[in-house]
Parts: structure tokens; sequence; C-alpha cells
């Protein structure tokens, strides 16, 4: 691999197919079609500008992809491929009939798709290029295959960058069967990074079938019961869809959208201002708790809303209040209306057992599959009421276990979720899904197994991801492969979700801070919306009732990362055998290595705080002296680990980015932690030992 600049991921992200693949001694048999040079793509019927789009990307396909030149028609007698609403066509899509649901057909005159509706027809063409692309050859088997998506609406956040869709990205979105994205929103045409045209965007994400919702980030710093509360939130709310027809829906989550609630166990103020003299308030706020006039906040919202949009989806998500009692939960659930959708994050709050000890799942993780109990309790108060279920399920291929890198290459895993979300829409009636959040949608081989995961008929997922795996990485590649991505889900089994891992250490990776005595933060660019405000540069206790106290507990999390390790490891080797190297094993290899080291980062982070623990409860100078030698060593293992990871971040762009932090984990970032341990070899431990000369002279 080449070394990268900055951003040059993102020409991946806008290529939206791949050059070359056409396998030349590949040709039809007698049971296959072949599209030849000069085809004509004929479209039936009257049709709009979804439709047009997918078939010129079905051009664009067959001339990059196959080396085949087509031709686009309109209305045509005949045409080599034929595309068509199927009530157009007279096609009977049988079980796929229903959104976004088509047909693939073809015999000896040629191949047919049709599509329930536009978007079904684009669906078509996308899964016929996926076909295409594994056989290495622009061909369909005779016969008919209908297929029809379960889940929807499938939410993603922009992977380019925080609110920025080029086009050639939107492609690649509606390529992974993925129909929604979203925007922070603090005002209409703003978001955090400023001016954005939302109905620009509006309009150019519908040529790809895609709907916008807005992440509510507008202010609710009124009560919905005062008197003027609904021309408060008609200007707030009801502007932004009266400026913004187009809009989808919004999303609207605690911790951006508290507001001043009467609720005896909330705090008064945002959570940032509830402190009294200093002193912190004993209660959470509105933010944090599900405050019993939060049904009255959002029927002025739905009012507001739906004045300007009827059909506009209010998108009303619990992640904040996981951990409060269950039974408030629910009591608010059983008063919500039931015209809005109920989003619950799958996996979060859950029990995780170490060995002797237990810690929850602190935030969205891969480490447990799910469905989490949090998450069980509010699916079924959803379905009795009859409320549409939505979940957070991270879907499109990362959750927060590791901060900074484009997805998780753990298909194992994935498949055990997708699993226990097919469950959950069997059992409860799940049928949409946030599959990112501000990390951003990076396509992989891991989001187009998450989506032909969810279309009906359903496949073996293990099936599926044998077809993937091998047009991704190469058929003589497989076998490597396939056994390093198993090792690699069973290590993420072994992680340690908790905040002060999932916000310290595997938040940037090797370029944490390890502070003894100074607390310095990792820099940031002032850009960023988040940057270093979601990094924990201090690893500390994070007491908390539904854990065991960190002191028993980080010794088996020790244990359990060690093993982790390990599986990495023994993926990397398998890799290494990988017989036919090509660009997409090598950067898989590459990703491979970044996260062994910042795993390595995660268990020095742990045995860091142990280390100043011991020497900050020494009992004689014998003893401090022996902890200060091994926290030099200790520091000195991390600089070693660190300076490892340069040439890999250099290899590839992406890793060490995330879109509302901006690049954290860069050479130049990589290059300052060395530095900043540097400070603390020189300075901190320097200072204690002559300290400790001294008093020993004395």
């Amino acid at each position: 691999m080449k070394t990268e600049k900055p951003y040059a991921f993102r020409e991946r992200l806008l290529a939206v197919h791949r050059p070359g693949l056409r396998d030349i001694n590949r040709h039809a048999d007698k049971h296959e079609f072949e599209v030849k040079n000069g085809a004509s793509i004929n479209i039936l019927g009257k049709t709009g500008e979804v439709c047009k789009t997918a078939v010129q990307d079905l051009i664009d396909f067959m001339r990059i992809s196959m080396g085949v030149y087509c031709r686009m028609a309109e209305n045509e007698p005949q045409g080599t491929v034929t595309v068509a609403l199927a009530e157009t066509a007279g096609k009977d899509l049988g079980t796929a009939a229903g959104y976004k649901g088509f047909m693939l057909e073809a015999d000896e005159a040629g191949i047919g798709i049709y599509g329930y509706d536009e978007r079904g027809i684009a669906l078509g063409i996308y899964y016929l290029e996926f076909l295409m692309s594994c056989e290495r050859a622009p061909l369909l088997g005779i016969g008919s295959v209908r297929k029809k998506p379960t889940l929807s609406p499938r939410m993603v956040h922009s992977g380019y960058g925080l609110d920025e869709y080029p086009d050639a990205y939107l492609s690649r979105i509606a390529h992974e069967g993925r129909d929604a994205i979203l925007v922070f929103t603090k005002d209409v045409n703003e978001t955090p990074g400023g001016y954005l045209d939302f109905n620009d965007l509006i309009r150019r994400a519908a040529r790809y079938g895609l709907d916008v919702y807005a992440y509510s980030y507008l202010h609710s710093d009124m009560s919905p019961e005062a008197p003027e509360a609904e021309a408060y939130y008609d200007h707030t709310y009801g502007r932004l869809f009266r400026e913004c027809p187009g809009l989808k829906g919004v999303t609207l989550v605690g911790e951006s959208n508290e507001f001043p609630s009467r609720d005896p166990h909330a705090a008064k103020g945002k959570y940032y201002e509830t402190a009294v003299d200093g002193i912190p308030s004993d209660k959470p706020s509105s933010g944090w708790y599900p405050c019993e006039d939060y049904p009255i906040w959002l029927a002025v919202l739905k009012k507001v809303i739906r004045r300007y949009n009827p059909e506009a989806d209010i998108v009303f998500w619990t992640y904040n209040w996981g951990s409060a009692p269950e039974e408030a939960r629910l009591k608010l659930i059983e008063s919500l209306p039931t015209d809005i959708s109920l989003q619950a994050t799958f996996e979060m709050y859950e029990p995780r057992i170490y060995g002797q000890t237990m810690g929850i799942c602190a935030d969205y993780t891969l480490a447990f599959e799910g469905p989490g109990a949090y998450f069980k309790s509010e699916a079924e108060a959803a379905k009795k009421r009859g409320i549409r279920l939505y979940s957070m399920t991270n879907t499109g291929g990362l959750t927060w276990d590791f901060g900074v890198i484009p997805y998780e290459p753990m298909p194992q895993q994935w498949i055990r979720r997708c699993e226990a979300m097919r469950k959950a829409q069997e059992d409860w009636g799940l049928c949409g899904v946030m599959e990112s959040h501000h990390y951003g949608f990076t396509p992989s081989f891991v989001s187009q197994l998450t989506n032909l995961a969810f279309l009906e008929p359903f496949e073996d997922p293990e099936a599926l991801l044998v077809k993937i795996l091998k047009n991704e990485f190469g058929t003589a590649n497989y076998t490597a492969v396939d056994c390093a991505l198993r090792s690699w889900s069973e290590a993420i089994r072994y992680y340690t979700p908790s905040n002060i891992d999932q916000y310290g250490a595997f938040r940037v990776g090797p370029s944490y801070p390890f502070n003894l005595s100074d607390s310095v933060n990792i820099p940031s660019d002032e850009r960023a919306m988040f940057g270093n405000v979601i990094v924990a540069p201090i690893y500390d206790n994070g007491a908390s009732p539904a854990n065991a106290p960190l002191t028993l507990r980080i010794y088996e999390e020790l244990t359990f990362l060690q093993t982790m390790l390990r599986c990495i490891r023994e993926g990397l080797t398998a890799l290494e055998d990988a017989p036919e190297q090509n660009e997409e094993t090598e950067r898989l290899y590459n990703l491979g290595r970044f996260m062994e080291h910042s795993v390595i980062t995660g268990i020095h982070a742990k045995q860091f705080h142990v280390l100043k623990c011991r020497l900050y409860n020494a009992k004689n100078s014998e003893s401090f002296a022996n902890v200060l030698n091994e926290i030099e060593a200790l520091l000195c293992s991390e600089t070693e680990n660190v300076e490892a990871t340069i040439p890999l971040v250099n290899r590839d762009s992406r890793l060490g980015w995330e879109p509302s932090m901006l690049y954290m984990t860069d050479e130049w970032h990589l290059r300052w932690k060395i530095r900043q341990l540097r400070y603390v070899l020189d300075s901190d431990l320097a200072h204690y030992r002559t300290s400790l000369s001294h008093m020993q002279n004395q």
C-alpha cells in the first residue's frame, strides 16, 4: 500500500463501481443470458428520476466494471434489458409486492427488471450489479428472482464528512440498500458545521431514492405547557418543516432536546448546568430521564410539524434513559401517542460478566449482539400500544468499540446481530433502524452483508458472506480471509464496553494520552463538532451502581482484552497466508494491525491505571521506586506501540479520522502522543525520583 494524503479515502467513497471486474474467459452457458456490447436498456412506461438515475448507473456499471457498452432507450419495442414498474409490465411480484420490492427475470431473449415502485427498480438494478460482480461477467441465470426489503427506514449519517453528501456518495448509500440519511439540524439550513442548503440535499438525495431526516439539535427551552409554547415551537420545528417540506421526518433524542420539565425526578436545567454551588445534583436532567411531560412536549411538536407535513415521521429515541427504572420507562411509553415511531437502542445497558465481576454495555457495542433487556422491555410495550418500532442497531458496520476506524470487520458477530434483529421483527414488529451515528457510514463488505440479510425471502447469511468475501477479496483469498474474520469475530466478544474504554483508549486508539500528574487531552481541530470533547483523558473509576467497582473489575477486563488481542493476532497470521495479495486484502490487513495496536493501548491504559493506584498507595520508598520503574517500562512499551502505528495510518487516510472529531490519530497526533509520553518520562517520573532521592538522603 502506498502512503495516502489526508482525506484521500474520500476518493474511494466516491468510486461507485469497481473497474475491470470482467473475467474475459467467463461467458454465458445455455442456462444464462449475457449482456453484450451495444445492448439497449429499455425503460417501459412513464417513470421518474429515480428510475432513470438507476438505469444510468447500470450503464456506468456495465462500462466500468464489465467493459460492456450499453445505451438507454425509452419505450422501444424490444430491449436487451427491460426496466419497468411491475404494474406497467403486467408482472406479478408475488411476495415481493410492496415498498422497494423487485423481480429480476431472464430468458433467452433478455433480462427484465421490474419494481413495485421506482425505488424497487433501483434496488433491483443494484442487486443485478451485485450478482454480475460475483460472477465477474455480465450474466444472469435463466429464471426469476423476487426480493423485498423488510426494514424501512434505514437511516445513516455521512461518513464522507459531517453532514456532507456528494452525489456519488449518495449513490453508494443507495447501492447498500439504505433509504434515508440524517442531517444534524440546529435551524433551517444550519448544521453544526454551518450553512447547508437542506432543500438542495433533499432534491439530490431523492434522485437516489433516499429520504432525509433531521437529527434535531433544535432548542427546546420552553415548557410545553407554557401559554406561548405552540408559537415558540412553531418558530423552530414548525418553521423547519414549512421551509423544508421534503423532509421525511425528525429524530428526537433526550440529550439534544431536553426541555424544562416539571417531573420531580428530573433536575432543573440542562445536563451541564444542574450543579448548585458547584455540587452536582443527585437527579438527572430531563434529557436523561423519561419525564412524565414528554408526551405533552411531543403533542406540541406533532401539532406544529404536521401542520406543514401531515406525513412527517416523528422518531422518539429513548437512548438516554435505558438506565432509568423500568417502571418509569414503560409508564412513559404507555402515555405516548401511537402515531409516532419509538426508537430503542438494541444492545445498550446490558450486563456483561467478566469472570467473577460484572459491567454493563455503556454505549453502542458489538461485543454483545443483543437484544438487551432494555430494548426488549420497550419493544414489548410498543407492540402492546401499537406504536411503530425502530432501533439503533449500528448495522452500517461500526459501533463505539473503536472510534477511528471505518467499520468493524467481524462478520459472524454482525450475523448474530442480524439474526437477533430478524427475531425482533417477528416478535415485536421491528420495522426501521438507525444504522450509524456521527461516526458515519462507510460502505464495506459488512454493510453489504447487513443489507442483503434483510431482503426477503431471506438467505442463509453465512452463504451470503461467502459470495461477498469472494467478490470483495478474490476467490483464491477466501479461505485466508474467512479464517481471519472468524478470529476477529471471536475477538470482539472479549471487548470491554465500559464508558472509560469507549470514551478513552478505544475512542482514539494509540494517540490516547497517558496522564500521571497533569491532565492533558489530545489536541483536536477547532473546526470539529466534538473534537476531544468526547475523549476522557483520565482513566477514572466510572462509579455506577450497574458496574462492579473498577478496582475489582479491571483485572478481569485485562484478561478479556488480552484474549481479544490474541484473537486479533491469530486473524493477522491467517491473512498473511492469502495467496494472491491485492489492495483489498492489504487494506484489511492494515485495518487489523491498527485494531491490534488500539487494543494494546487499551491494555496499557488499564495497566497504567493500576500502576498509578499502586504508586499513590505505596507504603515505603522501595515499593514507590519499584512502581516508578514499572511505569517507565510500560510507557516505553507504549511508545513502541505508537511508533508502529504511524505507517498504518499513513497507508490508509481513513484510519485515525472520524467525522465529528476529524483527525485524531494521524501521524501528527501519534507523534504528539510520543512527545506526551516523553514528557511523563522526563518530567513526572523524574520529579518523583528526585523527591524520593531527597527523602532517602535526609
